[in-house]
């Protein structure tokens, strides 16, 4: 007889810690770019290398979260975002700026790899995902609607993310200091479905990549081609927000009753079409839609590929390196994104942005479908895999 699930909120709030600096990316380049002697492309650069840090401690961290300890690891991590991020709010030299967000960068990575290890040994990792995604979609909304009215500078943003590792860390206490499981706490275990995951870690590179050349110049999208005021595009970026809290909650309503593959595939493709329209506005309502639509689809897609990964390996591995490959394309979105627009403008990047999506849409699927068969190796613990098909749940329960 299993145990009555209840959602591990430790996990959701150390997972939405470490997101959060991904998610106020827009706010965070713009304001680099208004507030410190920066062009655009440099701002986009700086913004690239906090993400680029963060990707490196998902790598670093993937297989040693058990060694050196998920409590641990988890304290340090928001320790790093605290003094990084917080440094950075307060100082005004970009060697200081630059230097604070890196260390933030990497403290965010640690945290978000603590998180994802930890919620791939969860009987219904799916669920605490979007429980994840809906607490930072409704924090960064929350700071897109604050941060305007807190006059101009680089550093609100950035304290808004030291402030939510501080406000986290007593969280801390509560989470496990042991493994979870018994298989997490096999030193030589293999990787498993190495094929798959690394065709899964190398789509989702390039899916980040396209979402966040948008989403790192989105805010110029607003205010120089839509010609929109700071307070509109911010008052449209948390509403899209509020538009992925409710995307989000049907995903975790809808749990795996489409299986992965139509969520993955199908949404993807919307993705592209949100993307292509939103790099095109030069209005407020066209601006609106494509980036409204594109938030909602945006974490149930992300959500689905983070069950995904979780479901390949219970120890978490699989759900760290694919995390931390989104990173890594997230971290060249902003830099991607400004210099496509720069030297073509914001429709070609959109239009190339949407068909690179299109591409990679299809081994995504692939790759969702054959998870989805009941023939993979199953692990050997009792994990249930809710991300997966109703045929997977057939098989292991019989």
């Amino acid at each position: 007889m299993f145990a009555p699930r209840t959602t591990p909120w430790p996990l959701v709030a150390l997972f939405t810690a470490g997101y959060l600096a991904p998610y106020l990316l827009p706010t965070v380049v713009g304001r680099l770019d208004s507030g410190l002697p920066l062009s655009p492309t440099q701002a986009g650069a700086v913004g690239s290398a906090l993400l680029l840090s963060s990707a490196s401690a998902g790598f670093l961290l993937a297989s040693r979260v058990d060694r050196f300890g998920a409590r641990r690891l988890a304290r340090i991590g928001l320790t790093l975002a605290l003094l990084g991020y917080g440094g950075a709010a307060l100082a005004h030299a970009v060697p200081a700026v630059v230097l604070g967000v890196l260390i933030g960068g990497f403290g965010s990575g640690t945290a978000t790899a603590v998180a994802a290890t930890r919620i791939a040994a969860q009987r219904d990792p799916h669920r605490t995902t979007t429980a994840g995604l809906l607490g930072v979609s409704a924090l960064a909304g929350a700071v897109y609607l604050t941060v305007p009215h807190l006059g101009p500078g680089h550093g609100q943003p950035l304290a808004a993310i030291a402030l939510t590792a501080l406000a986290v860390w007593p969280l801390t206490g509560r989470i496990p200091v042991d493994a979870p499981t018994v298989e997490s706490r096999r030193p030589a275990a293999r990787l498993p479905h190495r094929r798959p995951g690394l065709v899964l870690a190398a789509c989702m590179l390039c899916w980040s990549l396209a979402q966040n050349s948008l989403w790192g110049v989105s805010g110029r999208i607003g205010l120089t081609q839509a010609q929109l005021t700071e307070a509109t595009v911010g008052a449209v970026f948390a509403i899209a927000l509020g538009a992925g809290l409710l995307g989000v909650t049907g995903a975790g309503a809808l749990g795996p009753r489409l299986g992965l593959a139509m969520p993955i595939g199908a949404g993807t493709v919307l993705i592209a079409g949100c993307i292509a329209l939103s790099a095109s506005a030069t209005d407020l309502p066209t601006f609106a839609t494509g980036e409204i639509a594109w938030n909602t689809i945006y974490p149930i897609v992300l959500s689905y590929v983070i069950g995904l990964a979780a479901s390949m390996d219970p120890r978490g591995r699989w759900a760290v390196l694919v995390g931390s490959a989104a990173s890594l394309g997230t971290a060249a979105g902003p830099l991607a994104g400004s210099v496509l627009s720069a030297q073509a403008g914001f429709p070609v990047m959109g239009a190339v942005l949407a068909v690179g999506l299109l591409v990679v849409s299809v081994p995504m699927t692939a790759v969702a479908l054959r998870a989805g068969r009941p023939t993979l190796p199953v692990v050997e613990i009792p994990v249930d895999v809710r991300a997966g098909e109703d045929a997977y749940e057939a098989a292991t329960a019989a």
